[in-house]
């Protein structure tokens, strides 16, 4: 059985990441459904995925090891943070950490680095569920994609060119 070319699974990614990325949008501007901290995070990583994706399928290396390492680190780091969310969603009501406040304000009170710092932790924001499909929220859904990614450049790493 012959594998599919590594530009054909980076063109997977890339066609996966505008899908994510494109829900996301119709879920923000016409469901009104507010991203938390770790929301935007998991979108920067998928972007991230989907930029690498598109520079592998038009560079079309005769080995794809480097490209593909690269989408699953990112899809590892993207998981950890969908993990954070659903681990804060799991989270007793009375053990939800406290709600932070704005973006805007962690940035002009803190340096960038502590503002980062404290916008990846996570808040209580971060634990509401506001939407489900099959029992899942949406970090879970995203997981699901981060795993496929990963599963994808693992899958360009170790195959023989």
């Amino acid at each position: 059985m012959r594998l599919p070319a590594n530009r054909i699974l980076n063109g997977l990614v890339v066609a996966g990441c505008t899908l994510l990325i494109a829900i996301a949008m119709y879920m923000q501007y016409v469901m009104s459904l507010q991203p938390c901290y770790l929301c935007i995070t998991q979108r920067v990583f998928v972007t991230l995925i989907g930029a690498v994706g598109l520079i592998a399928m038009v560079h079309n290396p005769a080995s794809g090891r480097v490209y593909g390492a690269l989408i699953a680190l990112l899809s590892c780091t993207g998981g950890y943070f969908s993990g954070k969310q659903l681990w804060l969603q799991s989270l007793p009501e009375d053990q939800v950490p406290a709600c932070g406040p704005p973006a805007e304000y962690l940035f002009d009170v803190f340096d960038f680095g502590e503002a980062v710092s404290m916008l990846l932790q996570g808040d209580g924001n971060c634990a509401e569920v506001q939407w489900t499909l099959l029992g899942l929220s949406i970090p879970g859904w995203t997981m699901i994609a981060f795993v496929g990614f990963a599963m994808l450049g693992i899958w360009q790493v170790v195959r023989k060119s």
